[in-house]
This record gives C-alpha cells, structure tokens and sequence, in this order.
C-alpha cells in the first residue's frame, strides 16, 4: 500500500507535461509577436518597434523588428500546434538571449526596472521545450507516428 501510494507520488507523466509549458509560452510569445508585426496588442507595429530597436544598436532596425516579431508569432504558433516544436524553441530561446542581453539585463532582475526576470521565465520554458519536444498531444507526435 506504502509501496504503491509513494510510487504514485514520484511518477510523472512526463510525455503530457510539455503541454502545460506549450499553451502559456504560445500565448505569450504570440502576442509579443503580433504586437511587434502587426501593431495588436497596444504594440508599435514594424516601423515602431524598429525605430525602438535601431535606438538601442541593433541594426537594421525594421529588419532586427521583422526577425524578433515573426519569431515570436510564428514561433509560438509552432509551439501552440506542437509543430517543429524543437526547431521552434530554438528560435525563441535565441530571441530571449538576444532581448536579455541587449535590452534588460542591465536594468538588474525584478520586471519592476526593466530587468531580465520575464525573458529568464520565457527562455527556461523555450529551453525545456527545446530538450523535451512538444510531448503527446502534438502535431510533431502525430507526424513521428506516421512516418515510423
């Protein structure tokens, strides 16, 4: 009875748990993205954030605006569908280093300064995703049980 209750405590299911990380990160990464792309959101749109980006030195604005936005977007839509799931974070977790490292890591941690506290959250679930793949309830499962 121990046995079976303490079993049933440390198993995980692990292939389901992707999907919680998966519906959160697509959510945010493609607001983020339409906000930059398309101006939703309260967002700038290309130009804006694109003048933004060439006044922190990283040039070509409007194209360093286009590759962050459609990464993003596009990026959380691929982690939504659990579609090239691991390309996909890939993408993304090279835009969180990029936006931590040019944008809020000298502002210090808290989100409150401007710090690099949401872009850690953002890029450690990228980074799990990245090493876990999208898990069962994928489109990338649906395709690997196909081909095989």
């Amino acid at each position: 009875m121990m046995n079976t209750l303490l079993k049933t405590a440390l198993t995980s299911p692990s292939s389901w748990a992707p999907l919680a990380l998966r519906l959160p990160l697509a959510i945010i990464f493609m607001a983020h993205g339409a906000q930059k792309l398309f101006g939703w959101f309260g967002g700038y749109g290309l130009e804006g954030t694109g003048q933004w980006m060439a006044s922190i030195g990283l040039e070509p604005g409007v194209a360093m605006a286009f590759l962050a936005g459609s990464g993003e977007f596009f990026g959380g839509l691929a982690i939504l569908l659990g579609l090239l799931t691991r390309p996909a974070a890939l993408v993304l977790s090279i835009t969180m280093l990029v936006a931590i490292f040019s944008v809020h890591f000298s502002h210090g941690l808290f989100l409150s300064n401007g710090g690099y506290e949401f872009g850690l959250a953002l890029l450690a679930g990228s980074v799990s995703l990245l090493v876990s793949g999208a898990g069962r309830l994928s489109l990338d499962n649906l395709l690997l049980k196909r081909l095989a």
